[in-house]
């Protein structure tokens, strides 16, 4: 059996679904993130990182989002509406050699929509489709089952627990158990 290699991920600049077009953000997406988001305590509950209490928050999250695209550490996309733009979350990959984890957020006011669902299938079925990866995944807080359920939408398996896995500031100061979810290319 041939070992797998890690090469260079290529994620394309732009992804498209039926509702969504997933695109590089941009320095002028700060005040749409913003707003939209990043500053919110209730879609920044279960993420890593405490609600931006500014626009240059933002911006400097930007600058380190683009830093890390070009090092090749992680690849985010801006979510977009296709029917008339509007900016409504983000998602990001960020590869550990034949395997790539995911992450997101959205919008409060895009919730329910299936959004995310269609988000995240559509970045997994691109990382799945790169010939040197068998396997996307992600974890959720475990008190989060919405974040469970966009994860089960998308096609991923939940494979586990994985204990005092993750810190997420905005609900305790100590490491959280999470959920694991992934797909993975069947061995043949």
């Amino acid at each position: 059996m041939t070992p797998l290699r890690a090469r260079v991920l290529r994620p394309p600049g732009v992804l498209q679904t039926a509702r969504l077009r997933l695109r590089r953000p941009a320095p002028e997406d700060a005040p749409a993130i913003f707003a939209g988001w990043a500053r919110d305590p209730e879609v920044t509950r279960y993420l890593t990182w405490r609600p931006h209490r500014s626009l240059a928050a933002t911006r400097e999250f930007l600058k380190l989002s683009a830093a890390a695209r070009t090092e090749g550490r992680a690849f985010a996309w801006a979510i977009t509406l296709k029917d008339d733009g509007r900016l409504v979350g983000m998602i990001e990959l960020r590869p550990d050699g034949h395997r790539v984890e995911l992450g997101y957020c959205l919008g409060r006011a895009y919730w329910g929509r299936g959004i995310m669902t269609e988000a995240v299938r559509a970045v997994a079925d691109w990382v799945l489709a790169q010939r040197d990866v068998v396997r996307v995944w992600a974890v959720c807080d475990v008190e989060n089952p919405a974040s469970a359920r966009v994860l089960e939408k998308a096609g991923m398996a939940r494979e586990g627990l994985l204990r005092r896995w993750s810190l997420h500031p905005n609900v305790s100061a100590t490491a959280r158990d999470c959920w694991c979810f992934a797909r993975v290319k069947d061995a043949g």
